[in-house]
């Protein structure tokens, strides 16, 4: 027999709008939205709306914005919504009192092959870690973060060319179908899940713009790696001196170019409009980067104004 779904929704970000936009045009009930206050943000601080918020907007849909998700305002808000399901795609970690509260339980969306990276950052940690396969995940939330029984998965191909930016956008795609797959298991009450196994686990912490410093004494593969793993957000940089100045420079987009020199690493070569960072096994070619004050810009634009001495290095 078939359920009648009262869906509440729960995310932030872009990745979780890809998600509600697919529910809203298969014509499942949304009841509401629970998504981040809003934030100030930019030169002037303006209230800054997430990007789920904007879409619940504009589609009429019932927003709650809590700071605290134990407070009795929002959960009153909550259970008067009257909700059987509730979806959690990259939102925060939620307690027991919210997870528990409908009737056919809280399933989350993760973006990787769990248990493989748990934590807040799965895309970006696969393409550092140099895998070639990751993929979706939809659990039953419990008490652990990231550890409840797996109701579906489905997995995509990291192409060498794939940066944290495309992959995000294949997984978003991925992870609309394997929802709305997982929508209509619990539908028709077909749902069976497997228990999580805890062999050896590769994590997915957080990243912060600090821990974003290139390691230029790493293998070639591991720098370029760490680079597309970052682009475009929040971005690989490293300290460029010369001239007796440090300037801070992001680096979006790379090529590995192996072969046998002589020079220090990080050493800073241009010839022909093409500029390149010495390494281990080779040289890393930089494509796209911005250097502090300025526009992002490809290679050769910048060397169109802007001028390496030959002392150089990062």
């Amino acid at each position: 027999m078939q359920r009648n779904l009262r869906i509440v929704f729960m995310g932030t970000p872009d990745f979780a709008v890809g998600i509600l936009k697919t529910l809203v045009e298969h014509h499942y009930q949304i009841v509401g939205v629970v998504t981040a206050p809003d934030k100030p943000a930019g030169r002037g601080q303006k209230l800054h709306e997430s990007a789920v918020k904007q879409y619940a907007v504009s589609k009429n849909l019932t927003i709650l914005q809590p700071t605290n998700l134990k407070s009795e305002v929002f959960l009153s808000d909550l259970k008067a919504l009257n909700a059987n399901l509730q979806i959690v795609v990259a939102f925060r970690m939620l307690p027991k009192v919210v997870w528990q509260l409908p009737e056919l339980g809280t399933f989350n969306l993760h973006a990787s092959l769990l248990p493989q990276y748990r934590g807040a950052a799965p895309i970006n940690w696969a393409i550092i870690n140099g895998d070639k396969i990751t993929g979706v995940t939809t659990f039953f939330i419990e008490e652990k973060i990231d550890t409840g029984e797996i109701i579906l998965q489905d997995e995509i191909t990291i192409e060498p060319n794939d940066n944290a930016g495309t992959l995000h956008d294949k997984l978003m795609h991925l992870g609309s179908k394997v929802t709305l797959e997982t929508v209509k298991l619990i539908e028709n009450n077909q749902v069976i899940t497997t228990p999580q196994t805890s062999n050896e686990l590769k994590e997915a912490p957080k990243i912060f713009p600090e821990t974003c410093q290139i390691n230029w004494n790493d293998s070639l593969e591991n720098i370029h790696n760490f680079i597309r793993g970052l682009s475009p957000y929040p971005a690989a940089w490293s300290i460029l001196h010369q001239n007796n100045q440090e300037i801070k420079v992001k680096i979006f987009n790379s090529n590995p170019e192996f072969c046998s020199h002589s020079l220090k690493n990080g050493k800073v070569v241009v010839f022909n409009k093409t500029l390149k960072i010495a390494a281990k096994e080779g040289y890393i070619i930089i494509d796209e980067l911005q250097l502090a004050g300025k526009k992002r810009m490809d290679t050769k634009s910048l060397l169109n104004g802007f001028q390496f001495t030959e002392s150089a290095y990062f």
